[in-house]
């Protein structure tokens, strides 16, 4: 998630908070990048600031969207499902595929 990566795709004109959604879900599911953890984590004063929140990044998100404690394990256990189901029809499902498909489903 390079700090300009709204520019690159038009999914996240103007929503800057779906990508941090996106990365809310990945981190859930043990797949975020490092190079995004690394963002994330020097963006986590600002988003402390911003939303007058403390913890780390993904506590201040779930701490704005008001989600329930168990949400990381719930994700955790949609990807399994859904994984398992694209690899019983020979199909692939990426990480992000399947974040974006959360937060669509989810929490848009």
């Amino acid at each position: 998630m390079s700090a300009d990566w709204s520019k690159n795709n038009p999914r996240y004109a103007g929503k800057p908070l779906l990508r941090l959604l996106e990365c809310y879900a990945l981190w859930s599911i043990g797949e975020l990048r490092p190079e995004d953890r690394e963002t994330l984590e020097s963006m986590t004063p600002m988003l402390q600031h911003t939303y007058g929140k403390t913890g780390a990044w993904h506590e201040v998100i779930a701490s704005v969207m008001e989600f329930p404690q168990n949400l990381p394990a719930s994700i955790k256990g949609l990807w399994e499902k859904n994984t398992a189901i694209a690899q019983k029809a020979q199909a692939s499902l990426s990480p992000q595929q399947f974040a974006e498909m959360f937060v669509d489903q989810n929490l848009v």
